[in-house]
């Protein structure tokens, strides 16, 4: 009797055991951090084509998101209904006016910048003011990215996380620089 007991104790135990895992694990990944896989060279060179990174998504509920930042985001669905998120740049934050000609961004009518390597946009855009509560984000990879040129604003509310660090492949190991 003492070991059916026991046989019994010890699988509620275990059952209580993966039960709590499963829920730590959904709770961390649904609000705390995520891993992802980038599915596009929108980044290049800054970020690779199937490069895994980590995402803090505590980071912009105590910070606020700032120019340069690399966001992880929900895309506007009338892009992509997928329910993927996208990885771009900060460029222009809540009333800013953004313009992009000759090659240049251009943030309240000075040049941005950037300290980050990109390539120079071939397109114009603009100028625009950001509303409240909304980002102009892009890739890196500026004539090679769908992003806030093409679709207009971020809406905050999209706002999944920061890209934080690169952990594949092992080579590029690391931080993301801004």
């Amino acid at each position: 009797m003492d070991s059916a007991r026991s046989t019994k104790k010890l699988l509620f135990e275990t059952l209580g055991i993966i039960i709590f895992s499963i829920t730590l694990s959904w709770g961390l990944r649904s609000s705390v951090v995520e891993a992802i896989t980038v599915p596009t060279g929108s980044m290049l060179p800054t970020i690779q084509l199937q490069d895994r990174l980590v995402v803090d998504k505590l980071y912009y509920k105590l910070s606020e998101i700032k120019r340069g930042d690399i966001i992880v985001f929900h895309p506007l669905t009338n892009v992509d209904s997928s329910g993927d998120l996208w990885i771009k740049r900060i460029i222009g934050l809540p009333g800013d006016k953004v313009e992009i000609k000759d090659g240049k961004v251009f943030i309240n009518d000075n040049a941005l910048i950037e300290s980050y390597e990109m390539t120079q946009p071939d397109y114009t855009y603009g100028p625009v003011v950001i509303p409240k509560d909304s980002y102009f984000v892009l890739g890196d990879n500026r004539n090679n990215s769908l992003d806030s040129h093409y679709w207009g604003v971020l809406p905050a509310k999209n706002v999944e996380g920061r890209a934080l660090f690169r952990y594949w492949p092992l080579k590029h190991f690391g931080l993301l620089a801004k």
